[in-house]
């Protein structure tokens, strides 16, 4: 006899900075990326790539100076991730201001609050490297993750009705940024941005 639903575990739940893949990471990385990209979340891609392309990308992005990878695992399998992007040294208008980008957690692991807490990991890490706003954006089919940016407190500045072109048909995008700290405006006194 099976157990009932009341009698199992709660799943395990972890978010983490990944600085090397280790085990099966980049294997279920890749696995996650795949699912999300054929549920519609993408991050660029309308299709997945084959897998020698996905490796890469991902091998790439440990590799790129100014990238910091999160992971969001359930039960110690890696489920999704999102990136924290620093802008370029030679962005010094911009150089209060980061992105989050490559957000997304597979359809089977949503539910369990790996997404709000890949965010809130990227937040801090942006917040603790000195950055005073955080921006991204997203496609309007992308309604969970629209809904998951308002709540934790991000605002919508801009549409682009021309934003993405998926099988056809031509999606608007959204942009978002938050603020994290004060006004956004920082000390001008001096500053040459986080280190």
């Amino acid at each position: 006899m099976a157990p009932e639903s009341d009698d199992l575990p709660e799943p395990r739940t972890a978010v983490e900075r990944l600085e090397a893949f280790r085990g099966a990471d980049l294997h279920d990385l890749c696995d996650a990326a795949d699912l999300a990209v054929r549920g519609g979340g993408g991050f660029g891609w309308v299709d997945p790539p084959p897998r020698e392309v996905m490796e890469r990308y991902w091998r790439g992005v440990l590799a790129v100076p100014g990238r910091t990878l999160f992971v969001g695992r359930l039960d110690g399998v890696v489920a999704g991730s999102a990136q924290l992007v620093r802008p370029p040294p030679n962005n010094e208008a911009q150089a209060f201001a980061a992105t989050l980008t490559t957000f997304f957690v597979a359809p089977w692991a949503r539910g369990h609050g790996l997404a709000r807490r890949l965010i809130e990991a990227v937040e801090e890490e942006a917040r603790d490297a000195g950055f005073d706003v955080l921006q991204l954006d997203v496609r309007e089919t992308q309604t969970a993750a629209i809904r998951l940016y308002e709540a934790l407190g991000w605002v919508l500045w801009g549409t682009n009705p021309v934003y993405a072109r998926v099988h056809g048909r031509t999606l608007q995008g959204y942009y978002f940024y938050k603020l994290l700290r004060g006004d956004g405006a920082g000390d001008d006194q001096g500053r040459s941005g986080p280190a």
